[in-house]
């Protein structure tokens, strides 16, 4: 059997085993990641992994233990880079299923291709990787933890959540000045959604499985505050008259294009318009996931 490379006395610390109370030892001392690639029109990459590693020879995404104070979508990225050659502009995430054994988190980042490539075994943890397609995945000898997590994956890739947020009644939820400057407040909520959209969104809130998503995140201004420009994951689009009938005009093409779509507005005769086009959270709701990335300006 041939033996796995020597690992490098300078290598991260992350590059080690965490153990559990029986003793049992997983790869990544603070845990580990990798990528589930999805190209519309070839499948999904997967790595034939190599005869030393752990389950040599199955089938599984590539991956790999995280670096210290990384966070699993940029150990996802960095393990696909490394071992399967795949461009990070290549890639948006769009989704993250977390195992957790509570000693040790293997975190499964599910993304999409911007563009095609074609992948590269960069390292000696590859016997071949290879496009397969969906209906043809469960037919070679899968890695045992992906095995178990193919099925739930899988629904996941046909998921294009989008969230449309009613930003004026968001904003005129919270006592906080805002009638004394409009504007400032709507800008404010923007640079708070730009940072909700780069942590991803709690399944939970959109009615979906997996542990975190990243949506298409668009935000419906209106009156003084329609020069208010989007941020880096989020969209702004200025109602050109009511903002209610901008709001329905965006969750119905939303739908029309294939996203599953979540309306933020705690106004119930606007939520009522929505029936059957788009699910409706509260404006508390998203405010309370707000406050747990980005402090209130």
């Amino acid at each position: 059997m041939t033996l796995p490379p020597p690992l490098p006395p300078d290598r991260d610390p992350g590059d080690n085993w965490a153990y559990a109370a029986d003793g049992t030892r997983y790869w990544g001392a603070f845990g580990a990641s990798g990528l589930l690639a999805h190209d519309p029109l070839r499948g999904v990459l997967l790595q034939h992994r190599a005869e030393w590693s752990h389950h040599g020879g199955t089938w599984g995404i590539p991956g790999g233990a995280l670096h210290r104070g990384e966070v699993p979508l940029d150990g996802a990225l960095r393990e696909a880079a490394e071992e399967a050659g795949v461009p990070r502009d290549a890639v948006a995430p769009t989704a993250v299923h977390v195992l957790d054994l509570e000693v040790w988190r293997y975190s499964t980042v599910v993304a999409t291709t911007s563009r095609a490539f074609d992948p590269v075994a960069a390292d000696a943890e590859s016997i071949a990787l290879e496009w397969i397609a969906l209906d043809a995945v469960a037919e070679r000898p899968l890695h045992p933890g992906f095995a178990a997590s193919w099925p739930m994956l899988r629904d996941a890739l046909a998921h294009r959540p989008a969230v449309v947020v009613d930003a004026a009644n968001v904003v005129g939820s919270v006592p906080d000045g805002w009638w004394r400057d409009r504007r400032g407040a709507n800008r404010r909520l923007i640079a708070r959604l730009g940072a909700l959209a780069s942590a991803g969104v709690p399944a939970a809130l959109l009615g979906l499985e997996l542990d975190r998503w990243f949506p298409r995140i668009v935000a419906v201004v209106e009156g003084r505050s329609r020069d208010v420009p989007g941020v880096p994951g989020v969209e702004v689009v200025a109602a050109p008259g009511a903002g209610d009938d901008a709001i329905v005009a965006q969750a119905t093409a939303l739908a029309g294009d294939g996203h599953r779509v979540t309306a933020v507005t705690s106004d119930r005769a606007l939520a009522a318009r929505l029936a059957g086009v788009a699910a409706v959270r509260g404006s508390g709701a998203l405010l309370t996931l707000l406050d747990g990335v980005a402090p209130r300006q």
